[in-house]
């Protein structure tokens, strides 16, 4: 093995960890914010307004995340309605595209995660809240969504780095990611052990550090139900 070519060429997995973390950071946060509305109305709502919820949900959970990109990357060009659209300027660039597909997917799951915390609220919680007179945005705002979020850290953690190792399909539409990168490496030099161990590792190094962040905010929001002098 020759790992040389990894340091001569370290600028391209840099260039890639740049728009691995962006696309991902990007993604979790414009899912989260539009999760969170689609999780209350899923618990709360009408079957008229659950019933296009469910199937967006249903749709992004059962379909994989390539097939997903492909017929958005792929897809949507071959309507000329839409290519005459005013999307189309934002759609015809791979960057967009990979954005969109992977916020509308953990969109999805992280609604299904938010759902299924809110509806484990405590009933006890909620009576306490009508009783103070909340209505029920004020009771959601303070007393669900607070309390729910905390129940769904853990599974929310695991989709934060499922949509890391997913980003990895970016590199399938032309987007130099991580492993974008090596596969640029690979193809030059014919190392393809060790542009993609280097990759790997890029990705190891991210996990750990998504791992030990969760774990302080895990620390840091159940800390009123640690026993007094723990750490």
């Amino acid at each position: 093995m020759d790992f040389s070519i990894i340091a001569e060429n370290f600028d391209i997995y840099i260039d890639g960890l740049k728009n691995t973390l962006f696309l991902v950071s990007i993604s979790l946060a414009a899912g989260l914010i539009m999760a969170i509305p689609l999780a209350v109305l899923r618990t709360s709502a009408g079957k008229v307004v659950q019933a296009p919820i469910r199937a967006f949900v249903y749709f992004f959970r059962g379909t994989p995340l390539l097939v997903q990109m492909f017929l958005v990357y792929y897809g949507f060009g071959q309507f000329d309605v839409f290519k005459e659209s005013i999307f189309w300027p934002f759609f015809k660039e791979a960057y967009f595209c990979a954005l969109f597909t992977f916020s509308l997917n953990t969109c999805a799951y992280t609604t299904e995660i938010i759902r299924g915390a809110i509806e484990t609220t405590p009933h006890g919680e909620i009576e306490a809240a009508r009783a103070a007179g909340m209505s029920t945005f004020l009771m959601l705002r303070r007393i669900v969504l607070p309390s729910a979020f905390r129940r769904a850290l853990p599974a929310y953690s695991n989709e934060i780095i499922f949509m890391l190792h997913g980003s990895a399909l970016a590199s399938v539409i032309t987007i130099i990611d991580i492993t974008g990168a090596a596969r640029i490496v690979s193809s030059r030099y014919y190392s393809p052990y060790e542009a993609f161990l280097t990759a790997a590792a890029f990705y190891m190094v991210i996990t750990f550090t998504i791992v030990f962040l969760i774990k302080r905010l895990e620390v840091h929001w159940y800390k009123h139900l640690q026993p007094p002098g723990s750490t």
